[in-house]
C-alpha cells in the first residue's frame, strides 16, 4: 500500500454521524426559506426540521447521553467521544433552533399574514373573538383541565414525552390557607393545538388562535382566589428508545407492549422553554428533570413547532401548496387489468411517488380473489391505519388462502400500530410472526404462489420502500413485479428462513442481509477498483439515505484511490469525507432535498461497460448490512435497466436546483443553475409520469 493510502482510518477522514444527521435537518429547513417553494410548503418544511429534531434528541442524543452515564468509551472512525459529540450537538442544534423560530417570526409569519392567514395574539383579539375565546375555555377546557400546586402533599408531576405544560407562578393563600407559588397545567392531549376561529368571529376565513394562547388568557380562571404571576410554557423530551433484551425475552409482542407504556416517561433529554421565562423558574424545571445548561432550548414563540403541521390541511389555498398531481399507471397496466398475465409477459418496475401505489394493493387483491392462488407470504415493516394492503391479506386468510405476514415489531414509533395489525391478522386467520429475535426484518417482500395447469407460480414483488399507501406519495421509492422463478425461490427461502428455523440454503439472485449483501457490495466496489487499475474505465454510482459504515467507505476510498469515478446521492448521514486529497479526490457527494422524501436505494457498478444496476431496501450502514433482514436484487431487464439509468441516477446527477453538495469541510452548498438550464429531476419525473 502507498503513502496516500496509508491514511484510510485516520479519524479526519470520517464525519461524525449525528453531527451529519444535524446537517441534513439544516438542508430541510433551508426549504423553509425557499420562496421558490409555494408558502405553505415552507411552513410545512419547517415543521418537518422541528419533527426530525425531536427524533433526534428522542433517539440519538438519548442513547449518547446513555453512553456518557455508563462510561462508554465507544466511538466511530470519527473518534468522537460521547461527550464530545454532546458538545457539538448542542452548539448546533441550539444554533437550528433559534434559526426555526427567526424563520417562524420574520419570514413565515408575516409571509402568510399577507396572504391573509393569520396566528392572532392575545393582544390583538377584538371584544367579540375576546368573548368567543372565553366562551370556548369554558366550554372545551376548564372542566378537562387539572392543575396541580406544588407542595408536600402534591409532588411534581409525572410529565408526559413532548406533552404540553405550563410552568404557573402564584401569590395569595387557598381555601384552606396554603401558600402554593408554583402550579402546573397540562394542556389537553385530547384537544387541538390550534383553532380556526370561526367565521362569524373572525376578520377573514384564515384566523387561527393556539390552544396555548387560550390557556395564557384565563389561567386566572384557573386558580380563583390567587393572583397569577407568572405562566410560561415548556415541553420535556424523553429518551424513546424501546429497550427489549432480545436474548431474555420469551414473548417479544408481550415485552414491547409493556415498554411501550414506559416510552412516555424515560429519561429527560431536553427542556424547551418560553424564551421569557424567568431563570428561576428555569432553573426549577432544570433541576426537576434532571438535566443541564445545554439542555434547554428558549422557544421564541409556541413551544413545539411542529403542531403547526395542521395548519396547511386547514386552508384551501392552492395557491400556495404544491400543484396536485395524479400518479400514472405503466401503459401495460392500463391495457390490462389481470396483474398476474401482464406480470408473466414481462417485469414490471413502479417508480413511486410518480408512479401510482395501486397496482400493488391491485396485485394482493386479484390474488386473495383467484381461487388458483394458494400462498400469500408478505413482510411489513410499516403500513399506515386503514390500509388497503391490511385489508386484502384479511380478505386472503378468510377465503382460506395459506396467508403469512412477518411483522416488525420493534419499527420505531410504528410498534403499538403493528401490534395491532398483528392482531388483527391473527384473528382473521393468518400466520403472523415477528421475525428474527435481534434482526429487525426491513425486507420489502411479497410473494404469490398461483396453480397455472401443472405447474405452481411464483410471483414476487420486491421493493426499497414500504407498503405504506401514504408515504408511497410522500417518498420516492422503486418496486418491481416479477415471475423469474429464481427470484421466486431466493424469496420463497427467505421467508421460510424467517419464519422456522434451519438454513435456507445459497441464494442464486438475491444478496440478503446479514449474510451475503456486505461481502458482495464490498466484491463489487474492489472490482471497480481493479477494472481502474487496469486502465479500464471504471464507475460507481450509488444512491441512499445514508452512507457510514466504515469498511464500505473505506473500499469507496480505495477505488477513489485506483482511479475509479465514483458519484454518492446519499440523502442524509454521509460519515465519507469527498474531495480530500490523495484517498477521496475521485469521490463526489450529494443529497436531493426537494417536495419528496428521496427513499430509493440504487447501486450501479459500470463493470466494464457491461453495468449492473441493483435496487435495495438496505442503506450503507452497519445495521443495515449486519443487524437487519434485508434484499437487493439485480435488475435483468435491459428496458428497466436504461430506464434507471436515465430517469433516476443520470436524472438527480443533472440536478442543479434542489440538489447539496458536499464539501470535504463538512458543509453542504446548493447547486445553482448558473448558465445552464435549472434541472429539478423530482420537477422532470413529474411531469414525465403524472397522469
Amino acid at each position: 500500500m502507498d503513502a496516500k493510502a496509508t491514511r484510510i482510518g485516520d479519524p479526519e477522514l470520517y464525519f461524525n454521524r449525528e453531527l451529519s444527521l444535524l446537517e441534513f435537518n439544516r438542508r430541510v429547513l433551508e426549504q423553509a426559506k425557499d420562496d421558490s417553494n409555494p408558502l405553505l410548503e415552507r411552513l410545512r418544511f419547517l415543521c418537518i426540521s422541528s419533527s426530525n429534531l425531536d427524533e433526534f434528541f428522542e433517539i440519538r442524543v438519548a442513547g449518547l447521553k446513555q453512553q456518557v452515564v455508563f462510561n462508554a468509551a465507544q466511538t466511530g472512525p470519527d473518534q468522537m467521544s460521547p461527550a464530545e459529540q454532546l458538545r457539538a450537538i448542542s452548539e448546533t442544534a441550539h444554533a437550528l433552533v433559534a434559526e426555526q423560530y427567526r424563520v417562524l417570526n420574520e419570514e413565515l409569519l408575516p409571509q402568510l399574514g399577507e396572504e391573509g392567514i393569520h396566528f392572532l395574539k392575545r393582544s390583538e383579539w377584538n371584544a367579540r373573538q375576546a368573548v368567543w375565546v372565553r366562551r370556548f375555555f369554558n366550554r372545551e377546557l376548564l372542566p378537562v383541565l387539572s392543575p396541580i400546586g406544588l407542595d408536600p402533599s402534591h409532588p411534581f408531576p409525572r410529565i408526559l414525552n413532548k406533552s404540553l405544560n405550563f410552568l404557573v407562578s402564584l401569590e395569595g393563600t387557598d381555601a384552606f390557607g396554603r401558600n402554593s407559588v408554583i402550579a402546573i397545567v397540562q394542556a389537553p392531549r385530547s384537544l387541538p393545538r390550534i383553532i380556526n376561529i370561526p367565521e362569524t368571529y373572525a376578520n377573514g376565513p384564515h384566523e387561527f388562535v393556539f390552544l396555548s394562547s387560550i390557556i395564557h388568557a384565563h389561567v386566572d380562571d384557573i386558580f380563583p382566589g390567587m393572583k397569577v404571576t407568572g405562566c410560561y410554557q415548556f415541553r420535556v423530551t424523553r429518551n424513546s428508545d424501546l429497550f427489549v433484551d432480545d436474548e431474555e425475552v420469551e414473548d417479544l409482542l408481550q415485552a414491547l407492549e409493556g415498554e411501550l407504556q414506559q416510552r412516555r416517561f424515560g429519561d429527560a433529554v431536553r427542556l424547551e422553554v418560553a424564551s421569557e421565562c424567568p431563570d428561576e423558574m428555569t432553573s426549577l424545571l432544570k433541576h426537576e428533570f434532571n438535566l443541564l445548561e445545554p439542555d434547554i432550548y428558549a422557544c421564541n414563540g409556541p413551544v413545539n413547532l411542529t403542531r403547526l403541521m395542521a395548519v396547511p390541511d386547514m386552508i384551501e389555498r392552492p395557491d400556495l401548496k404544491f400543484p396536485l398531481f395524479v400518479p400514472s399507471r405503466p401503459l401495460r397496466l392500463k391495457r390490462n387489468a389481470d396483474m398476474f398475465d401482464v406480470i408473466r409477459r414481462g417485469d414490471v418496475l413502479l417508480h413511486h411517488p410518480f408512479q401510482s401505489f395501486t397496482p400493488i394493493t391491485d396485485f394482493l387483491f386479484q390474488a386473495a380473489r383467484d381461487p388458483e392462488v394458494l400462498v400469500i407470504k408478505q413482510t411489513l415493516y410499516r403500513t399506515g391505519p386503514d390500509s388497503a394492503i391490511v385489508q386484502a391479506l384479511v380478505e386472503a386468510a378468510r377465503e382460506g388462502k395459506e396467508v403469512t405476514v412477518v411483522i416488525e415489531l420493534k419499527a420505531r414509533f410504528d410498534e403499538e400500530a403493528n401490534i395491532e395489525l398483528a392482531t388483527r391478522l391473527q384473528e382473521a386467520g393468518a400466520h403472523v410472526v415477528y421475525g428474527i429475535v435481534g434482526h429487525k426484518t426491513h425486507a420489502k417482500m411479497i410473494l404469490v404462489v398461483r396453480r397455472e395447469g401443472k405447474q405452481l407460480r411464483r410471483y414476487v414483488h420486491l421493493g426499497t420502500g414500504n407498503y405504506h399507501a401514504r408515504t408511497a406519495r410522500l417518498y420516492t421509492d422503486y418496486g418491481l413485479f416479477t415471475c423469474d422463478n429464481t427470484i421466486g425461490v431466493d424469496v420463497q427461502k427467505i421467508f421460510h428462513q424467517l419464519t422456522a428455523p434451519g438454513r435456507a440454503g445459497k441464494l442464486k439472485k438475491l444478496l440478503q442481509s446479514p449474510f451475503t449483501m456486505h461481502r458482495t457490495v464490498i466484491d463489487l466496489i474492489n472490482r471497480e477498483a481493479a477494472l481502474a487499475r487496469a486502465g479500464k474505465p471504471a464507475r460507481i454510482i450509488a444512491k441512499m439515505n445514508a452512507l457510514s459504515e466504515v469498511q464500505t467507505i473505506n473500499a469507496l476510498y480505495e477505488a477513489s484511490m485506483a482511479g475509479v469515478k465514483i458519484d454518492l446521492i446519499v440523502r442524509g448521514v454521509c460519515a465519507l469525507r469527498p474531495g480530500f486529497e490523495g484517498v477521496s479526490d475521485n469521490i463526489r457527494v450529494r443529497s436531493i432535498v426537494g417536495r419528496f422524501l428521496e427513499h430509493s436505494r440504487v447501486f450501479c457498478f459500470h463493470n466494464d461497460g457491461a453495468p449492473e444496476i441493483y435496487l435495495s431496501s438496505a442503506d450503507w450502514m452497519g445495521r443495515n448490512f449486519f443487524n437487519r433482514v434485508e434484499t437487493a436484487f439485480l435488475v435483468e431487464d435491459k428496458r428497466l435497466h436504461q430506464r434507471i439509468m436515465k430517469e433516476c441516477l443520470n436524472n438527480y446527477l443533472a440536478d442543479n436546483t434542489r440538489a447539496w453538495l458536499l464539501r470535504s469541510d463538512g458543509t453542504y452548498a446548493r447547486a445553482k443553475p448558473g448558465s445552464s438550464r435549472a434541472r429539478d429531476a423530482q420537477q422532470i419525473l413529474l411531469d414525465n409520469h403524472a397522469g
